[in-house]
Formats: C-alpha cells, sequence, structure tokens
C-alpha cells in the first residue's frame, strides 16, 4: 500500500477562542493584548496553501489556509468575527483585533517570499504585546505628576492601569481612595482590598451614593474598555452617571487608557455599543395577567415535590435573584466625550479631541 502524499495530510484545525481563553489566564493581559497574541497564533498556524478556508463561527474552529496576502488578511478577519461571536463584552477584544489587522495590511511587503513576511509579522505581533505591558507604568508615571499630596480620589470598578498609578502614588504621596462597588460584578471590592493591602486609606461605597461622596473629592480616576473614535469612554457601568456628577460638581474627569484600546467605533448614545441587546432592561412576560384575566392553570404536584409557599392572598411570592438582576443589565456604558478632562495614555495626556486626531494617524499608517 502506497504511502499517503504531504497534500492529503489532513489540515488540523485551530481554535481561536481556545487560544484567547488560554492567554487570558495571565491577569496581566487585557482582552487587546489577547486578541493580538490569539492572532498571531493564528497567523503562525496558517498553512502556505491556496485553498478556500473554513470558519465556523458557534464552534471556534478555522482551517487556516492562507497562501497570499489577501488570504491572511481573510484569515484573520475571520478569527476576529469568532472570538466576537463567542465574547459576551466584545468592545475591548476588538479594539486589539482591529489595531492587529491595521497593522498586518500596511505592513511593507518587501520580503523575498510570503513565508518570510508571515514570520516577520508574528514576530513583530509578539514583540508589540510584550512592549505594550510597560504602557501602564508609563501611563502611572503620567498621571502621577497631576496627583498632589493628600488628594482624595474618587474611582470606580477594577483596572490594571488605575492600580498601577494609585500604587505608584501612594509610593510618593499620601492618598487616600474612595471606590465604588460597581455592581453587577462587584469588582469594587477587588480594588479596595488590593489598595488597603498596600496600605492606602481606602473606603468602599455604594454605587448609588456617587452623588453624595463628590463633594469631598478632589478628582475622579477610571479605567477604560475602549476609548472610541469621539473621544468618548466605554468603561464598567456606572462611568457615565459618575461622570455626569462629576461635571455638575466640577471636578475632574481622568481616563486611563493604553492605545490598544483606542477604538474606531463612534457611538452616539449607550443603545449604540455593540453588546447592546434586546435583553438589557427587558421586562419579562408575567405568569398571569390581570388585563386579559388570564391564570396560571394549576399543575398537580408530585408528591416528593415539596409544597409551595404562598401568602396570604393565595399568590406565590416573588423571588429576585442578583443572577437574574446581573443578567437583566449591562456590564459596560459609554461616557460623552464632554465629560471627560483628560485621557492619559501611552502617546501622552489628551483631550478628547486628541484622541480623535492620534486615531486617525493611526490607521492612515
Amino acid at each position: 500500500m502506497s504511502e499517503p502524499s504531504t497534500n492529503d495530510k489532513p489540515r488540523h484545525p485551530f481554535d481561536v477562542y481556545e487560544a484567547y481563553r488560554r492567554i487570558m489566564v495571565d491577569e496581566e493581559i487585557s482582552p487587546p493584548l489577547a486578541a493580538i497574541l490569539t492572532l498571531t497564533e493564528l497567523m503562525e498556524n496558517s498553512t502556505g496553501e491556496s485553498t478556500p478556508m473554513a470558519a465556523n463561527l458557534f464552534v471556534s474552529f478555522l482551517v487556516l489556509v492562507a497562501g497570499t496576502m489577501f488570504e491572511l488578511v481573510k484569515a484573520l478577519n475571520d478569527g476576529a468575527e469568532v472570538l466576537k461571536a463567542r465574547s459576551s463584552n466584545p468592545i475591548s477584544l476588538n479594539a486589539g483585533c482591529e489595531l492587529f489587522i491595521a497593522f498586518v495590511t500596511l505592513f511593507p511587503h518587501d520580503s523575498v517570499s510570503f513565508t518570510d513576511l508571515k514570520a516577520k509579522l508574528v514576530r513583530q505581533g509578539q514583540q508589540y504585546a510584550a512592549e505594550a505591558l510597560a504602557y501602564r507604568k508609563k501611563i502611572a508615571e503620567l498621571a502621577v505628576g497631576f496627583i498632589k499630596d493628600g488628594s482624595l480620589i474618587l474611582t470606580h470598578s477594577y483596572s490594571r492601569v488605575v492600580m498601577q498609578t494609585l500604587l505608584l502614588a501612594h509610593e510618593r504621596k499620601r492618598i487616600s481612595v474612595f471606590v465604588t462597588e460597581a455592581r453587577p460584578r462587584g469588582l469594587g471590592i477587588k480594588t479596595a482590598e488590593a489598595l488597603t493591602a498596600a496600605g492606602i486609606p481606602t473606603t468602599v461605597i455604594l454605587d448609588s451614593a456617587v452623588a453624595y461622596v463628590m463633594e469631598k473629592v478632589d478628582f475622579v480616576l477610571v479605567g477604560s474598555e475602549a476609548v472610541v473614535e469621539s473621544g468618548g469612554l466605554i468603561n464598567a457601568v456606572g462611568s457615565n452617571q459618575m461622570a455626569i456628577i462629576a461635571k455638575a460638581a466640577n471636578k475632574p474627569f481622568y481616563a486611563l487608557a493604553e492605545s490598544y484600546k483606542f477604538h474606531r467605533l463612534f457611538p452616539l448614545s449607550q443603545y449604540d455599543l455593540p453588546n447592546h441587546n434586546s435583553r438589557i432592561f427587558s421586562f419579562p412576560r408575567p405568569k398571569s395577567s390581570p388585563l386579559t384575566g388570564s391564570k396560571q392553570v394549576p399543575t398537580s404536584p408530585s408528591s416528593s415535590d415539596p409544597p409551595e409557599e404562598t401568602s396570604s392572598s393565595g399568590v406565590a411570592p416573588v423571588t429576585i435573584t442578583q443572577e437574574q438582576i446581573s443578567q437583566n443589565n449591562p456590564d459596560v456604558d459609554y461616557t460623552r466625550p464632554d465629560l471627560i478632562s483628560l485621557v492619559f495614555s501611552d502617546v501622552g495626556s489628551l483631550t478628547p479631541e486628541g484622541v480623535s486626531q492620534y486615531l486617525v494617524g493611526m490607521f492612515a499608517g
């Protein structure tokens, strides 16, 4: 029996989403960087054959076939679509995908062969991700210059770059921090625990107490999921109302964002965000309607079922869980650029208008 030829060997599919999840295990790597590293792996695993590529957005497997630049860019776009389809909050990772695909598209094609070009792109992607891990330190150094000794700071949820900035400020100055609970994810508790462990005076406040404490604080400092083309901010839900209150109280509202979170997106309202869906703030259908007079038909309980508790009116009490509340609420919201004082980034301290100008230049090559 003859040996199978090289062309008959099966192509091993690459699980894009599983690679992304594996990379995200490292807490130092944010979603945009994880997306860049995932697409770099995808490119590294692509073959040199020039036949059609198959992608399944449901199981996230890609048969990687890229023998030309056109096919390679198509493979990267398909991989990005898989990541967006599988993620509940694709905004931040999409910024990384967009940046990397633009880089690949604009990269000078002066290599001797396509294989050589692809190898260069893989090295460049890995090198960029490694260098980008230092961006937080650069931002922290920049932002600390705006923090005066004795400052009382209000922050929201949990952000790696905000944490690094506050810890650096604590080494050089006296600061105190109010941090919100940040429902529904409750990540403000994580921030408070880390700051308290570092010796920073920290108090957790209710999300509903932001207006109450705003008169006491010197400024607001938040992280970001993405900074969009208008200069507006997408961040953990609650950031928008915090910015509105800060503006009314004439307090600076500062955002910290690595440049790989700059995103060519132009939302006009909360409902333009890519992760908005009909489930958010929806009203559940009642089991019975007093308007139509329809009633729930009782079912005969089995002998093993415990008796259902009822109120004095004979109606079973309604229980609303934290999980139900979380599912019916957004994870992020959009803050308009006119509410933001400055955006501190690895490319400098920018006004919202400056972010727009930088984005135009970044994607123009």
